[in-house]
């Protein structure tokens, strides 16, 4: 039994993986599953698809790699965060649909509270900016909005969660109401310091406490699967936010060390270890994983337009047919012809947490072509992710000396060759770029002992390929203030 299952719960996806001891892939099951966009800046999800497609994957990645369940030491599940579902405990059906981390909706409450002064506090106990990207907004607006939610929420009828509480809670057939404090730490109520629900946040928020999971350590067995489900009763002994679970999968076991998700957002998570490093600079400070009760914590910069850009692209404008056709798109012209690319079209993240910003196109000339704004499009990912390497470097993190890179878009080897020559350091992308993945088998493994410690884990992590900085200094600091102008033309545009 050194099989391992791998749930990940992504945004536009839902993907299941089987791992051998070897970390090696043995089985694999994706599918994709519905965006809704309702009204303009919400975003949401069908909690029953979340599941449905979900657990289809398990299956499939199951008689993909030739086992069955009772082959399976554990389960480990990363998931989107932030994500916010509210269920009945009796039924264990959604009361509405789940609100996704890039809505918007609760944009004006966080204004409300920061013209009220709560923003340090929030800032201090949690180690996040004041912003609707988080969960704790999104709750109290289903509180507020679904019909007797609130009344029933008091009374302990009902259950809240993020996406790996939703699909724990399912596993186990509603014997388990739990999270980590990776996923915790996302939600706007949790105190990184103290590693537990913080009753002042809850009373600010106006959220019961009753509504909330139970905190475990990111790897460990906190249950098991209902056997009917797959066949066999398995260990669920791996739970992490899906770039808690990247930065796991990357082997960055050491402070200092860092990785990049390039996913529908980029990520980017540098381990601080023990110590909970304050930002200056509007980075997150988060927790990384717990494991037999000793938390690591990481400080973050969130984009909220990643591979994302690429999609708008594909669909929004029809530039490329497909995603893989941007990359041949790009390097049909030498540069972008002086044409960038602001992909604030939900606001722009760290470090400048812009509620308002909104997706801009400058520096269009006639002889700009789709290729130009294609080019564009992937130094925006890198010069995003240049912003929050500058502003961990202001906040005594750095200095950087190579990023780690993983994600759909890393296996683009132009954009890695711009991300180097931009960040000024080596980018590494290693053979494995499902990471996430295989970050949640790795604390399942180590919950149920398939692996002993995190060196035996790091042994697995190998580097298929290196990209070196190739731009001149001059060249760089050019395009980055381009790129600084395109920003502030950008930011504020909504705002009335």
């Amino acid at each position: 039994m050194s099989y391992l299952l791998a749930l990940d719960q992504g945004t536009t996806s839902s993907r299941a993986m089987v791992f051998d001891a070897d970390g090696r892939v043995q089985g694999v099951a994706q599918q994709a599953f519905a965006q809704h966009f309702p009204q303009p800046g919400w975003v949401e999800h069908d909690p029953q698809e979340i599941l449905a497609t979900q657990f289809d994957c398990a299956r499939v990645a199951l008689t993909d790699a030739g086992i069955t369940a009772a082959a399976l030491a554990g389960i480990g599940i990363t998931n989107q965060r932030e994500t916010t579902l509210l269920w009945e405990r009796a039924s264990g059906r959604a009361l509405a649909p789940a609100i996704v981390w890039q809505d918007r909706r609760t944009a004006a409450d966080c204004d409300r509270l920061r013209a009220a002064g709560h923003a340090e506090l929030i800032r201090a106990r949690t180690g996040l900016e004041l912003d609707a990207y988080f969960s704790a907004t999104k709750l109290a607006w289903l509180l507020d909005s679904v019909p007797g939610a609130r009344t029933r929420a008091e009374a302990g009828e009902l259950a809240f969660g993020t996406v790996d509480s939703w699909l724990v809670w399912h596993l186990s057939g509603g014997a388990l109401h739990v999270t980590d404090p990776g996923n915790a730490a996302r939600t706007m109520l949790f105190n990184i310091h103290s590693g537990d629900w913080d009753e002042d946040l809850l009373t600010l928020f106006g959220i019961p406490r009753a509504l909330l999971p139970r905190i475990v350590d990111s790897s460990g067995v906190c249950g098991e699967t209902c056997p009917d489900l797959f066949g066999a009763a398995v260990p669920i002994a791996g739970i992490a936010g899906d770039q808690q679970a990247a930065t796991f999968g990357q082997a960055c076991f050491a402070p200092g060390m860092a990785k990049n998700t390039y996913g529908t957002g980029c990520f980017l998570l540098m381990n601080t270890g023990a110590e909970v490093v304050r930002s200056d600079n509007r980075l997150l400070t988060t927790v990384g994983w717990r494991i037999a009760g000793q938390t690591s914590y990481a400080l973050e910069g969130s984009i909220f337009m990643g591979g994302a850009i690429v999609q708008w692209l594909r669909d929004g404008l029809g530039l490329i047919r497909c995603a893989h056709d941007i990359e041949a798109l790009a390097a049909s012209v030498p540069d972008s012809g002086g044409v960038v690319l602001v992909p604030a079209f939900t606001g722009l993240g760290a470090p400048y947490w812009d509620a308002y910003a909104r997706g801009t196109l400058l520096g269009l000339t006639r002889g700009s072509s789709r290729a130009h704004i294609a080019r564009a499009a992937l130094e925006a990912i890198a010069l995003q992710t240049v912003d929050l390497v500058a502003a961990m470097d202001r906040d005594g993190a750095g200095p950087l000396t190579e990023l780690r890179v993983d994600g759909g878009a890393a296996a683009n080897n132009l954009l890695m060759q711009m991300q180097a020559d931009l960040l000024g350091v080596p980018v590494v992308r290693p053979q494995m770029l499902e990471t996430t993945a295989l970050g949640a088998a790795y604390l399942a493994g180590l919950g149920v002992g398939v692996w002993s410690g995190p060196d035996e884990v790091a042994a697995h992590w190998a580097v298929e390929r290196r990209f070196d900085p190739m731009m001149q200094a001059d060249q760089r600091a050019a395009t980055l203030a381009l790129w600084h102008r395109g920003v502030e033309r950008a930011r504020g545009w909504a705002d009335a």
